[in-house]
């Protein structure tokens, strides 16, 4: 699974049940996230222990946090899954942002780098 333009790069690694993003995603709407999300959900579905890492994605919009905020109320509401989000000391969006979800999943582990 994957998706790739010319401005960002998701895929998954089911060897790590890892999706990784890479580049600048700023989408226009939620409705255009959709595809990002069913890769999310179907990654998901391959594992109860999943891990984003956002790392090497520069920029993220609001459409795109909303997107993510969605994802991790979904997974909260499954119940049996253990989330990692990977993200980036040296990337303001993500310090900010990715620590704001963890009051959406009080269990979600944040990890940066």
């Amino acid at each position: 699974m994957e998706i790739k333009t010319e401005d960002y790069y998701i895929w998954h690694d089911p060897e790590t049940s890892t999706v990784f993003f890479r580049g600048f995603l700023r989408l226009a709407g939620i409705e255009e996230y959709k595809p990002v999300m069913d890769l999310l959900l179907g990654a998901l579905e391959k594992s109860p222990n999943f891990t984003i890492n956002l790392r090497e994605l520069q920029f993220l919009n609001s459409s795109g946090i909303s997107m993510l905020s969605m994802f991790v109320i979904k997974v909260r509401e499954k119940g049996n899954v253990n989330l990692a989000l990977q993200g980036s000391e040296k990337i303001l969006w993500q310090t900010k942002s990715l620590k704001n979800l963890q009051r959406l999943m009080p269990g979600l582990k944040v990890e940066f780098a």
